[in-house]
C-alpha cells in the first residue's frame, strides 16, 4: 500500500472524523502535544478564536457585564460543598496535591468550572439588595480530564468565556439566562454562519446543580449536532449551599438567585466542521484571520508587466488602509500561482484577489469567493471601496448554505418506529412531540443508536400533540440527534 502524502487532506466522504484532524494541522490551527489530551493552538488558530471571543466580549459588556478573574486552584473543601455539582464532575477533576516536595494539607482541583470558588467568595462580598444584580465574566483556561479527546471539539485543557450572575428574584435570573442564550445565538448566527436550535435541555442533559439549562445546538455537515452554548438557571442552589445571603428590600434574609453561561474553543471545531470541504477550511468573513487575499501574478522576464502588477497590488493595499479590513499580499517567491490558490483555500480565506497583467490591461481584477468558487472580473479602480460588500455577500451564502443543510437533514417524525426509520440512512434531525418525562427520554436513546434529546425547541410547540413515545398529549418539540 503506497503511503500516505502527509500534506493531503482525507476527503470528508472517506472518513469524517480523519478530515476533520487533517484540515486542524494542515492549516496549521492547532496541533498534539507530548501532555496526553492537550493541545497546541497556533497562531492562525488563535486568532480565530481572538476574533471569535472579541466579537462575544462586546455582546458581553453591551449587556452591562464586566470581566474579572478568579484562581486556578480551586480548594476541595469549596468543591465539595455542591453535591449533585460534585457529583456531575468528580470523573474529569485534576487535583493538586504537592507543592514541590510537600504535600498539602488539602488537594487543590484545577479548575473545571468556577461555580465554587466564585459563591465562596461572592458569600463575603454580597450584603443588602443593593449589592445585585452582580454581573460578572471571565475568560479562562480550565481542565477537564478527558478520556476521548479531539482538537478543539474535547480536549483536557481549553478556553473559554463562564459568565456568572447574582439576582434578587427567579423571574431576573431566569430573563438573564435567556438574554445570554440569545448572544450565543447572535455570535452563531451572525458571526459563525452556523444553523442552530435554540431550546431547553431535559433533566437528564442539563448541568450538573442547574435548575434548567437552556443551549443552541449547531448542525455539523456529517448530520452531527454540536452543543454550542450552554446558559444554566442556577436557582438557590449554589447560593443556599455556599450560604450567601442578603437582607432583601422588606429587611428579611434571602438567597439571591444565581445563574451561569459558557461558551469555549469547542465553537472553532464547529465552524471546521460545519463549513470546511475537501479544500480545507470555508471561515466565515467576519472571524477570519484573513479575510482578503492578494495573489500578484507576474513574469519574471517580463519587467514592464511585474511593474504595472506590482503598482496595482500597492494600490490595493493603500486603499484598503483605514476599511478594517484584514488583507494579505501573498509575494512569496518560487511558488506557483496555483500551489497559492490551495494555500489560501486550505486556510479558507473568504476572498482571493488575483492580480495579473492581462486582466489589468482591462483596468480589471479577478476576485474568487471561497465559499462557492464564483469568480467575477471587477475594476481595479472601485475594487477596495467594494470588499466590504463583497465580504458581506460571502457571509450570507455561507449562511445560506448552513440554513440549507439544516433543512435538508431535518426529518418531522411522530412515533419510535418514524424515528427508527428517518436514521435509518444515516444521522438527521428529527423533531417529534415530546411528553419530556425520564420514561419516555429512556425509550428514545433505547430505539435509535448513539442518539438524544438535544433539546426541547424553544422556536415550536407540539400543541398537545401524542408523545413519540407514549402517545400522551404532549407540549414540547424534542431535537433528537446524535452528536459530539
Amino acid at each position: 500500500m503506497a503511503e500516505r502524502d502527509p500534506k493531503q487532506i482525507t476527503p470528508k466522504s472517506e472518513d469524517f472524523d480523519r478530515w476533520y484532524t487533517d484540515v486542524v494541522r494542515r492549516a496549521e490551527l492547532a496541533d498534539y502535544t507530548p501532555i496526553g489530551g492537550c493541545m497546541v493552538v497556533r497562531p492562525y488558530g488563535w486568532a480565530l478564536w481572538e476574533n471569535t471571543r472579541d466579537a462575544l466580549d462586546a455582546m458581553i459588556k453591551r449587556t452591562g457585564h464586566e470581566n474579572m478573574q478568579f484562581p486556578l486552584f480551586i480548594p476541595e473543601s469549596y468543591l465539595m460543598k455542591e453535591a449533585e455539582h460534585v457529583e456531575g464532575f468528580a470523573p474529569e477533576v485534576a487535583w493538586v496535591t504537592h507543592g514541590g516536595d510537600k504535600e498539602l494539607e488539602e488537594r487543590l482541583a484545577i479548575r473545571p468550572t468556577s461555580e465554587t470558588i466564585i459563591c465562596s467568595l461572592y458569600a463575603k462580598w454580597i450584603h443588602s439588595w443593593r449589592d445585585l444584580p452582580v454581573l460578572i465574566n471571565q475568560w479562562a483556561n480550565v481542565v477537564r480530564w478527558e478520556k476521548r479527546t479531539r482538537l478543539f471539539l474535547r480536549t483536557t485543557e481549553f478556553w473559554w468565556q463562564e459568565g456568572h450572575t447574582f439576582h434578587e428574584t427567579s423571574e431576573e435570573a431566569a430573563r438573564e439566562v435567556d438574554t445570554m442564550l440569545g448572544c450565543y445565538r447572535e455570535l452563531a448566527e451572525d458571526w459563525l454562519c452556523l444553523a442552530v436550535v435554540p431550546g431547553r435541555k431535559t433533566d437528564s442533559e442539563k448541568f450538573a446543580g442547574a435548575d434548567y439549562t437552556l443551549s443552541i445546538e449547531a448542525m455539523m455537515s456529517d448530520g452531527l449536532a454540536l452543543q454550542a452554548g450552554t446558559s444554566h438557571h442556577l436557582a438557590q442552589n449554589f447560593t443556599r449551599a455556599y450560604d450567601i445571603t442578603y437582607t432583601d428590600r422588606g429587611n428579611t434574609l434571602q438567597n439571591p438567585h444565581q445563574t451561569s453561561w459558557g461558551l469555549s474553543t469547542r465553537m472553532i471545531g464547529g465552524v471546521i466542521m460545519a463549513h470546511g470541504d475537501d479544500q480545507g477550511l470555508i471561515l466565515p468573513p467576519r472571524v477570519a484571520p484573513v479575510q482578503v487575499v492578494i495573489v500578484p501574478i507576474s513574469r519574471s522576464n517580463d519587467p514592464d508587466s511585474a511593474r504595472l502588477v506590482d503598482d496595482a497590488v500597492d494600490k490595493l493595499e493603500r486603499e484598503s488602509q483605514g476599511t478594517g479590513i484584514r488583507l494579505r499580499v501573498d509575494r512569496r517567491e518560487g511558488i506557483r500561482p496555483g500551489e497559492k490558490y490551495a494555500h489560501w483555500e486550505l486556510r479558507g480565506v473568504p476572498l482571493r484577489v488575483v492580480v495579473g497583467a492581462k486582466d489589468l490591461a482591462d483596468g480589471m481584477v479577478t476576485v474568487v469567493r471561497r465559499v462557492d468558487g464564483e469568480q467575477q472580473r471587477l475594476p481595479l479602480d472601485t475594487l477596495a471601496v467594494q470588499l466590504p460588500r463583497l465580504l458581506d455577500e460571502a457571509h450570507h451564502a455561507l449562511r445560506a448554505r448552513a440554513l440549507k443543510m439544516l433543512d435538508d437533514f431535518s426529518r418531522e417524525v411522530g412515533s419510535l418506529d418514524e424515528l427508527k426509520q428517518a436514521f435509518a440512512g444515516g444521522p438527521v434531525w428529527a423533531n417529534a412531540p415530546f411528553c419530556n418525562t425520564a420514561e419516555c427520554e429512556t425509550a428514545v436513546k433505547a430505539s435509535v443508536h448513539a442518539v438524544t434529546v438535544r433539546n426541547l425547541r424553544a422556536d415550536r410547540s407540539a400543541g398537545g400533540a401524542p408523545c413519540l413515545a407514549c402517545g400522551q398529549p404532549a407540549e414540547h418539540v424534542a431535537l433528537i440527534a446524535r452528536a459530539y
